[in-house]
């Protein structure tokens, strides 16, 4: 296992959560956070011939609901550092000439010879400190084409003590501190600062998870 950047982050799992991710968070949601992935691609009016990047692609559950929506012209560029999780996707889009593994850090610059239509990332960006969201904001601004659009599926901007008390209790034991300070951010000024327009929200589990949608 790689030594973690920040060991106050949920970001950088351990090889049995990575081995498991997928079960572990069917698990938790009692089966609503897969069914709200379902959901949020649909929403992201994916077409035939798309090239998306998706950084930090995990195991590839995401990747494979966007391959669905994929022609044999269209494609996907994974981006993770997981061991565990590269096997899986890798195992998984072995025989899919449409789908790649970079073994890539997406919170450090980085530079890719192409550009993709989307850039879709799920769930990651709230377990960095916020001056290294920065940096993936960047990275996905700068692979995008010019009226591009870049996807982030994380918490939506809510206040903790307006949650129910069990919600609020789940959210305590298995989030880690950055968590609490992404959802109170403005999410749609930060991008702006960073070159973004054009913003488009989608909401799913009682609008705390949100499909937030900025064109380059």
């Amino acid at each position: 296992m790689r030594e973690k950047m920040y060991p106050e982050s949920g970001v950088e799992l351990s090889p049995f959560i990575s081995r498991h991710y997928d079960r572990i968070l069917s698990m938790a949601s009692m089966g609503h956070y897969h069914q709200s992935i379902r959901r949020a691609v649909k929403d992201m009016d994916i077409q035939p011939e798309d090239h998306i990047l998706d950084m930090g692609c995990g195991t590839g559950y995401n990747t494979r609901l966007m391959a669905a929506h994929l022609s044999s012209k269209g494609s996907i560029q994974g981006m993770d550092i997981s061991e565990e999780m590269a096997l899986q996707f890798e195992k998984q889009f072995n025989e899919d000439h449409r789908i790649k593994f970079t073994d890539q850090r997406i919170d450090l610059p980085f530079h890719l010879d192409k550009r993709f239509n989307k850039v879709f990332i799920s769930f990651v960006i709230h377990g960095f400190p916020h001056d290294i969201r920065h940096n993936v904001i960047e990275n996905a601004f700068n692979h995008l084409e010019d009226g591009g659009s870049f996807y982030i599926l994380d918490f939506s901007e809510f206040d903790m003590d307006s949650m129910p008390f069990h919600h609020r209790a789940i959210f305590k034991a298995v989030e880690c501190k950055y968590a609490f300070d992404f959802i109170e951010r403005d999410w749609k000024f930060i991008l702006k600062e960073h070159g973004y327009k054009d913003f488009t929200e989608h909401f799913y589990l009682r609008k705390y998870m949100r499909l937030l949608k900025a064109v380059k």
